[in-house]
């Protein structure tokens, strides 16, 4: 397969050699949904959700197996593999990486990973868990969910963190770097179909169709540029990198920043697919006061562009998330805020978009290795583009959705 590195493949074959010695979990999610959205983004409209009036009531979410296996004192690797009604290809990789943790010889724990995982941008996540699925909600932020389908590092990454006990400091800090193959196409989504709040997260193999926009039709003003986007794929053959701090004191305050820059030369165009240059700047916080609440925040605003300003965008996002133990369970909310502004040379292709999400949810265990979340979604965009697929450019979408969970 073209998209298909040598040291992805190398590590991936290195991974299924070791599958026997790994120790294996799995997540299982099946979904209710009632929705009334307009035709979403996964067929080919500009609905910000995953779900729409349309999809079926009840299917698989997802399903995910997880394996970690220590191969050495200091170095383990991890395999996931995911699978969904809506991937094409139906089974794919969400990540595959090796890890090196030398035993600290003094405050300062390092680690350094190698292979195909995701970026340490999210305070919704538990990386710890199986899935890269929130905590505390079904659907991600627009943030995560676009993280979720746009980004992944194809490289290695660097992490260093000084522990406040060995130094008698109440506090830890932190810091992170890497470097990257592949990620050209990121914010090709973000500039021709806009934000989302969804759940969808792609894998290593996975391609999105576009929506059906005339910029990129054969006789459009990019006709080089194909519907079908391969979110990790390599085109310029140049490098990307990120970095970033963080600090916390204890388990009350985590403090987060990181910069992120693909690097991408967006006047090459490869296989049908162009290069973006994509930046952002990320901040997070996540604060646990007294009475078992729970306050996470994150906000991100950067710019992309391809070809010689044929899009140019400026894009954030922010959200505040609050949750606390109810009855039995655990209840949050969420507010999202999204905003893109164009500034290209192509006034037929406007890409300018605003909105703002809520989302409801209860997470309910039923026992060690089964739980019921619901949530209660409204997302509302104004996005003019619509109107060239024939869509109203002020949608409003509800959906209401039942995800039982099955850890195994």
């Amino acid at each position: 397969m073209k998209t298909t590195s040598r040291p992805f493949l190398g590590l991936l074959v290195f991974a299924a050699g070791c599958a026997q010695a790994a120790e294996w979990r799995g997540l299982v999610d099946v979904r209710a949904v009632d929705s009334d959205a307009s035709r979403s983004f996964l067929d080919s409209g500009m609905g910000k959700t995953r779900y729409d009036a349309n999809s079926p009531r009840f299917s698989i979410g997802q399903a995910v197996l997880h394996g970690d296996a220590d191969i050495t004192d200091n170095i383990s690797g991890t395999l996931e593999l995911s699978a969904d009604q809506q991937h094409r290809g139906v089974i794919d990789v969400r990540e595959a990486w090796l890890a090196w943790s030398p035993v600290p010889s003094g405050a300062w724990k390092t680690r350094v990973k190698a292979g195909f995982f995701f970026p340490p941008t999210s305070v919704e996540i538990d990386y710890d868990s199986v899935g890269w699925v929130p905590k505390h909600t079904i659907s991600s932020s627009a943030i995560n969910s676009w993280i979720g389908e746009e980004l992944r590092t194809n490289g290695v990454e660097w992490s260093a963190r000084r522990l406040g006990r060995y130094v008698d400091a109440p506090y830890d800090v932190g810091v992170v770097a890497a470097v990257f193959n592949g990620n050209d196409p990121t914010g090709t989504l973000l500039a021709w179909r806009g934000w989302s709040i969804s759940d969808r997260i792609a894998g290593r193999f996975d391609t999105v169709k576009l929506p059906d926009l005339p910029v990129y039709r054969r006789d459009g003003a990019i006709p080089r540029q194909w519907r079908d986007i391969h979110p990790f794929r390599e085109v310029d053959g140049r490098l990307g990198y990120y970095a970033g701090a963080n600090f916390n004191v204890g388990t009350q305050l985590e403090l987060a920043a990181l910069h992120y820059d693909n690097l991408g030369d967006p006047m090459v165009v490869k296989d049908w697919q162009y290069s973006w240059r994509t930046r952002f700047d990320h901040v997070s916080a996540v604060w646990r006061p007294s009475g078992q609440w729970e306050l996470a925040m994150q906000a991100m605003r950067g710019d992309t562009l391809m070809g010689p300003d044929a899009v140019a965008l400026d894009f954030q996002s922010w959200f505040a998330l609050a949750s606390h133990p109810l009855g039995g369970g655990t209840a949050a909310i969420r507010y999202d805020h999204f905003h893109t502004r164009g500034h290209d040379i192509l006034p037929a292709d406007p890409n300018d978009e605003n909105g703002y999400g809520i989302a409801l949810a209860f997470d309910w265990p039923l026992s060690d290795n089964l739980s019921l979340m619901s949530e209660a979604l409204l997302v509302r965009s104004d996005r003019s583009a619509r109107r060239l697929i024939a869509e109203l450019p002020q949608q409003t979408e509800r959906s209401i959705t039942l995800s039982l969970r099955w850890r195994f």
